[in-house]
């Protein structure tokens, strides 16, 4: 159950930063970073490892993304 939770908690994080990584809506990124957080969260106290490993690709690319931005762009 926890894992489905980190899924779905990944899912949402990578459709809110699709958007993101267009041109000034960069900050949308500091949005996803604390859902994927969570997401790594639950998928830690889970048996199976996927949401985890789904929720920290996902936060690593918002990451690098902020990152290529500024912070802020």
């Amino acid at each position: 159950m926890l894992n489905l939770i980190s899924i779905l908690l990944g899912i949402i994080a990578l459709i809110l930063a699709i958007p993101s990584s267009i041109p000034l809506l960069g900050w949308g990124n500091w949005i996803v970073l604390p859902i994927a957080i969570l997401g790594v969260g639950f998928g830690a106290l889970s048996r199976s490892d996927k949401g985890r490993n789904f929720c920290l690709i996902v936060l690593l690319i918002a990451a690098i993304r902020l990152a290529l931005g500024g912070g802020f762009v």
